[in-house]
């Protein structure tokens, strides 16, 4: 049984709820006081560095966003499972957790083969990639802002976790849910004390600011979840979050 049980499906619910929460999430962030003493980078370094103001920042947003809504829709309609009756059988908890977590390992494997592809060829970098690294200097309602190329193909990441993990579309607004706030949360420029995801994740707001910065752009490629792959692969650079000498925090390369 969950809220919206009765009143909107489990697929609107999968398709829509992610964008909903991404927009909720980052605002939160948005409207945070500035945290100077939390930063991973001034705002004078946001400010010179970045290289796409915010209104286009929030059109590429809600353009892969719009993507994302269509792809959605059409893999919930073909592969819905619900019964005559209109009911879904939803698997029990453990094995809802063990399709997340599938899902998870998926979605990794997807995202930084594409991700170090697109750093691999100057082609894709120069003409698809290089529009998210326009924020050298990521900040949370920037998180999605990808080229539409670059946001489809994440999207049938999206697509290709969900269908070899086999949730059920209620599963999936967990899972797509908790995803849309992970990402938020890597590129919210941030480190704050206790925030669950630098407790629970390398691969969390410091390990990716790494990835944005010019001696990293060829490191820290593993997104959004875990950094394996970096790990397997000899891509994966160590750091160490310092505090600046002027407040705030950075996050360096560690050296042996």
């Amino acid at each position: 049984m969950v809220f919206w049980e009765g009143y909107v499906s489990d697929e609107a619910m999968g398709t829509f709820a992610p964008v909903v929460v991404y927009w909720l999430y980052a605002g939160f962030y948005q409207l945070l006081p500035p945290l100077d003493n939390y930063r991973l980078h001034t705002r004078k370094e946001e400010e010179e560095r970045n290289l796409v103001p915010l209104r286009s920042v929030l059109k590429g947003v809600l353009l892969n966003q719009l993507v994302q809504v269509a792809v959605a829709h059409g893999i919930f309609l073909l592969t819905s499972q619900a019964g005559s009756s209109g009911v879904t059988v939803q698997p029990s908890l453990p094995v809802q957790i063990l399709q997340i977590a599938i899902a998870m390992l998926v979605m990794d494997a997807s995202q930084y083969f594409v991700h170090q592809y697109m750093h691999q060829n100057k082609f894709l970098y120069r003409h698809v990639h290089s529009q998210h690294h326009r924020l050298v200097v990521p900040y949370a309602i920037g998180a999605s802002y990808n080229h539409p190329l670059e946001g489809l193909l994440d999207t049938f990441g999206g697509v290709i976790s969900f269908l070899i993990s086999r949730m059920t579309a209620r599963t999936a607004v967990i899972f797509f849910c908790f995803m849309a706030i992970k990402n938020v949360d890597d590129h919210c420029g941030l480190w704050l004390p206790g925030n669950i995801f630098h407790l629970l994740f390398q691969n969390n707001s410091a390990y990716h600011d790494i990835h944005h910065q010019l001696q990293g752009t060829k490191y820290n490629y593993s997104q959004p979840f875990f950094p394996i792959w970096d790990k397997l692969l000899g891509t994966h650079m160590p750091y160490r979050v310092v505090k600046r000498a002027d407040g705030g925090f950075e996050a360096r390369v560690a050296k042996d």
